[in-house]
């Protein structure tokens, strides 16, 4: 179904569907003709790819994936939106709808049922109130896909393509490219949407890297860590660490040193690699005195 752009066809589906909008789940549809084929010329859909798209609206990113790609599987929240896709999609035999959370969804197994041989990408016109914890359950899932590309918040965009080490950085940044190589495609205006968001939003793409650009030996605590200094964002590093990690500030101020930096250094200025060097001394310096009073404890 090719006009799911134009508004009267649109309402026409809706009223037949007794379809209304949910605040709730952040839903605007995509009106503007000329974004779908962008998204999915950008992101990935082609032969040899297998498509997961999350959230469908009416199908309007869906149709441009199904055209493109080899397969499309589709994951939507809303059940009042299933019958609508029956209709709008009915053309393709290469997409499966999943009406289900995505956040809930064990999306390796979906891509190995649905997938085999192919290479997986993702493309979504994401909720605005959602999309660092979707964008962050599909980068720490670890998923076999080779591309991110969703529209997002113009302004959240913005952050999570940023670098680490300039003002706009923060955690969620930090860890996207950790993840993979951020790319802010092209900007969409709010006219582009039903209803109309207050805000304009953008497109970026994630290539997922093979491997990380800086090496830590314990993730988790990487992570810990990197959450903790963004946590407070007017105070120093120092003071960030040790009140969000309850680590004596004078420890703190050590391992910062330690990694070569000033004391006074805010989260924002440090890049990934000087993350991961105050991680590994602060680390050593916290398990090095524990290792001590286990000593004197024993003695």
């Amino acid at each position: 179904m090719d006009n799911l752009t134009n508004i009267n066809v649109i309402k026409d589906i809706f009223e037949r569907h007794g379809f209304t909008f949910s605040k709730a789940l952040g839903q605007n549809f995509i009106i503007n003709p000329a974004i779908c084929p962008k998204i999915a010329e950008m992101g990935n859909a082609k032969k040899g790819f297998g498509i997961i798209e999350i959230g469908t609206g009416v199908g309007v990113l869906t149709n441009e994936l199904a055209k493109r790609a080899d397969k499309v599987v589709a994951v939507e929240i809303d059940t009042r939106l299933i019958p609508i896709l029956e209709e709008t999609l009915s053309e393709y035999d290469n997409v499966t709808v999943i009406n289900a959370d995505v956040m809930k969804t064990d999306l390796k197994a979906v891509i190995e049922e649905h997938f085999g041989g192919l290479d997986v990408a993702v493309c979504a016109n994401l909720p605005y109130y959602i999309t660092s914890p979707i964008i962050m359950y599909l980068l720490e899932s670890r998923l076999p896909i080779r591309s991110i590309t969703v529209m997002v918040q113009k302004e959240a965009g913005v952050r999570l393509c940023a670098k680490p080490g300039s003002r706009e950085c923060g955690a969620v940044t930090a860890a996207v490219h950790y993840y993979a190589e951020p790319k802010l495609l092209f900007n969409v205006s709010r006219g582009s949407f039903m209803p109309a968001p207050n805000v304009d939003s953008c497109v970026i793409r994630l290539d997922i890297r093979e491997t990380p650009p800086v090496s830590v030996s314990d993730e988790k605590y990487f992570f810990r860590l990197v959450r903790g200094a963004f946590s407070q964002r007017r105070k120093n590093l120092a003071n960030s660490l040790s009140s969000s990690m309850a680590i004596p500030k004078s420890d703190v101020i050590n391992a910062i040193r330690a990694a070569g930096l000033s004391e006074n250094i805010r989260p924002e200025q440090l890049t990934l690699q000087q993350f991961a060097d105050v991680a590994k001394q602060l680390s050593s310096l916290i398990t090095g005195d524990k290792n001590n009073e286990d000593k004197h404890t024993e003695a």
